[in-house]
């Protein structure tokens, strides 16, 4: 991940939020659903896989160290572990092997106490959101103060600004008209002063709109020209990824479409297997 370097997909289909059948088997101890989402989302163009396991009647720590554990054995892409639990987010660090990344922290002084010791411990990078108790900053100036704070803590703890990965705050575009831009001065105010990596929720801003695909496909080449660096997306839907992999060409960070043209390849390979097998 960084500014000179391919645009880093974030597969965010491991995660049963609003998934009543995901829930149900998690409950019932059944993790045979995230293998299909494993596939799904590398066959699509993940290079990280989020792995959430806030399944509420669970032990969450318990199951998000054994979701990581399988995970492990079936894929390569590293791992990005989401949970507000800090034991489970300790559960998940034990378990991982590699350098992981933690999503997420905010700017609250208790919650990057708890959080970014674990954090130098394990030796991983996190993520940050540049809210606090006030709740969420309504322009970008307010944003970059509380980004502000997080680079001074992170440094505190002696954590390497390279494992900062902040999160500029995508809200949806049909609750607020000016909420996109804001999103965009904040990624190129973050990326002009301290150069950080970013990530954000891509499909937070067409909440609540009709074909959101578009929405989203429109806002990640304009998020990627500002500076931002991953997404946590869709891996599954084409039209997302190839508009994030044609903007990888087009800021130069495919130098001579290698990347491009080699998934077109791809495509093309696979669509005439799947005639043969027809």
């Amino acid at each position: 991940m960084g500014h000179d370097q391919p645009f880093c997909i974030i597969g965010e289909r491991i995660n049963p939020t609003g998934r009543k059948k995901f829930q149900e088997q998690l409950r019932a101890g059944d993790l045979s659903q995230i293998a299909i989402d494993v596939e799904a989302q590398t066959l699509g163009g993940a290079d990280v896989l989020d792995v959430n396991m806030g399944v509420p009647l669970t032990d969450e720590p318990a199951l998000l160290a054994s979701a990581i554990t399988m995970i492990q054995k079936m894929s390569d892409l590293p791992i990005c572990i989401d949970s507000s639990v800090i034991e489970a987010l300790q559960a998940g660090l034990e378990a991982y092997q590699g350098k992981a990344l933690v999503n997420s922290v905010t700017g609250e002084d208790d919650r990057m106490e708890l959080v970014l010791p674990l954090i130098k411990r394990h030796g991983a990078a996190i993520i940050a959101l540049p809210n606090d108790e006030t709740g969420i900053p309504a322009t970008a100036a307010e944003r970059m103060v509380i980004t502000e704070k997080i680079v001074r803590t992170v440094e505190k703890y002696g954590i390497p600004l390279e494992d900062l990965v902040i999160d500029p705050l995508a809200m949806t575009v049909g609750a607020d008209p000016e909420a996109v831009k804001i999103t965009l001065e904040t990624i190129y105010l973050i990326r002009e002063k301290w150069g950080l990596n970013m990530t954000l929720g891509a499909s937070n801003v067409s909440f609540g709109l009709p074909y959101r695909h578009a929405v989203n496909a429109a806002f990640l080449p304009a998020a990627m020209s500002h500076g931002l660096t991953s997404a946590v997306m869709d891996a599954r839907t084409p039209m997302i990824v190839e508009a994030v992999r044609a903007a990888d060409l087009l800021l130069g960070l495919d130098p001579w479409g290698g990347n491009w043209i080699t998934r077109f390849r791809k495509l093309e390979a696979a669509k005439a297997a799947a005639n043969t097998e027809g």
